[in-house]
């Protein structure tokens, strides 16, 4: 063992197999294998083989897989394990929409023959339930840190002058030969002097905290969170109005969701206020006062002054920045863009040989699964000896939990474009009201839309708003990745009566 231990100093990327073998082998003879994180208790700088800053999707997949493979890892965290798309993201948000959707087949039951007269509802027992929720998965976190003998060091993490890449956590001091990064990001918020008021609103961040349903919303943004935040607040009974700075809402994405997008918050009773930004916000007896300016592009963009009255939610949905205030990376040389994310090469290396960094924080694909699987093949890359083991960033699918939601992968027609030339593209789509919506008196579109590329009509482009497109997605998005053509999605056979059937009937 002694030997082991010598050879773990040189850290090989290939030896962390080995030395995963011979600890299995020790097991069953009755030996334990020693970490080579040295004793916390001891005066000098605790040594790893990994530590990991943060702990969110990235960062405990990145430190669970590298553990596997055999790396004495720690993994540290300031707030609540998982991050944010389990303590104030994905997870809650999705419970939140559920209930959303079930506010919405409420409107329609009386068409399918039910009486649901008297119905309540209750956002504080939901909200209760949401929080067990996370809650039980915090621990379900910690318990598969601990499980897999990863140190978890509680506290903020802070660079140190040290020689070496080096972090201190509480008054210690702990290094390792591979740093990763993984501190995610929080909303971005707007100043007093940007917007007198402005923190008398909340962020996504707050939404999570409401104890109770407000009656009067008001959300400013146009993406996705701005779009799932306004369908939420309003299916479940809140007077919501949205505002945006230009004419449509998720901007970003393929015109023809983004215009549909918009169609469906406005059929759906949101208030949308185009071409408008709160100019201020104060607080009466009667809740929020947010005054508004609009311009009026028919009339050579004249500002119109408004006012929406007895607001009890105030909501900022303008963006998110990364999670590096306080870490001192600069004492590092790790160099970040010009919004403060980490500049980071396509196997995730900073400008810092030996510190790396995957999810929100490097401010690309910003999504739950790629942060994990980005952390995934780093862990590969270092300790298991795959040297091209990295991340492909290109076709990654996304789902927009709006009402209806949306779901895309791939390129966009005007991506498709600009890359590959208006001649050597093809689009195909359809609209048509589903089925299920047949016999209702609520009614809403389901869209779809293929982006074809050359003679061969490669689909580079997938995307959709209807019912059941969040779950649509996933199963089209690997033929897009296996490099499917329009060919191949017509010799496939349909499946009637479905939505998805759409897809390989288009002409």
């Amino acid at each position: 063992m002694a030997i082991l231990m010598q050879l773990t100093l040189t850290r090989p990327s290939c030896f962390f197999s080995l030395r995963k073998q011979l600890s299995s082998s020790l097991r069953r003879y009755g030996v334990t294998r020693r970490s080579m994180a040295s004793d916390p208790t001891a005066a000098h700088t605790t040594r790893f083989d990994f530590l990991v800053i943060g702990g969110g999707s990235g960062g405990l997949a990145g430190a669970r897989r590298a553990a596997e493979l055999g790396a004495a890892t720690a993994v540290i965290e300031s707030h609540r394990l998982g991050g944010t798309c389990v303590n104030v993201g994905c997870v809650p948000k999705k419970v939140m929409w559920n209930a959303a959707v079930h506010a919405e087949y409420l409107h329609d039951h009386s068409d399918y023959g039910f009486d649901v007269e008297n119905v309540h509802f209750s956002w504080e027992i939901l909200k209760a339930k949401r929080d067990a929720y996370v809650s039980r998965l915090n621990r379900i976190y910690r318990n598969n840190l601990d499980k897999a003998k990863i140190t978890t060091i509680q506290g903020h993490a802070r660079f140190t002058s040290d020689p070496e890449p080096t972090v201190e956590v509480g008054g210690r001091k702990y290094t390792a030969p591979h740093i990763l990064i993984a501190t995610g990001g929080q909303p971005s918020v707007l100043s007093e002097a940007e917007v007198p008021g402005a923190g008398l609103g909340i962020s996504s961040d707050g939404f999570f905290e409401l104890e109770s349903l407000p009656k009067r919303s008001v959300i400013v943004g146009a993406g996705y969170i701005a779009v799932e935040m306004a369908g939420i607040l309003s299916t479940l009974g809140s007077k919501t109005s949205l505002i945006i700075r230009q004419t449509g809402v998720l901007r970003n994405f393929d015109s023809f969701i983004s215009t549909n997008c918009t169609k469906e918050l406005q059929n759906s009773g949101i208030d949308v206020w185009k071409n408008s930004h709160v100019k201020s916000v104060c607080k009466t007896d009667r809740g929020l006062e947010v005054t508004l300016v609009t311009k009026d592009p028919e009339k050579n963009n004249e500002e119109k002054i408004s006012t929406i009255q007895e607001v009890d939610c105030l909501l900022w949905a303008i963006g998110r920045q990364p999670n590096t205030s306080g870490l001192n990376i600069g004492e590092m040389g790790v160099d970040t863009d010009e919004k403060g994310h980490i500049v980071v090469d396509e196997f995730q290396n900073t400008s810092r040989p030996g510190i790396y960094a995957v999810g929100d924080v490097c401010g690309k694909a910003l999504l739950t699964p790629v942060a994990i699987a980005a952390g995934r093949k780093l862990a590969h890359r270092l300790f298991e000896g795959k040297k091209d083991s990295k991340l492909d960033y290109s076709t990654v699918p996304t789902v927009v939990f709006s009402h209806p939601p949306i779901g895309t992968v791939g390129l966009t027609e005007e991506e498709a474009i600009t890359s590959r030339g208006k001649e050597n593209v093809k689009i195909y789509n359809t609209s048509f009201t589903p089925m299920y919506h047949a016999i209702t008196s609520r009614k809403s579109l389901c869209i779809m839309k293929l982006v074809c590329v050359g003679k061969e009509e490669k689909v580079v482009g997938l995307h959709m708003q209807g019912l059941g497109c969040d779950e649509m997605l996933q199963g089209f998005s690997v033929a897009i990745k296996m490099g499917a053509t329009k060919a191949d999605f017509d010799k496939t056979i349909a499946i009637h009566p479905t939505s998805s059937e759409e897809f390989v009937t288009m002409r």
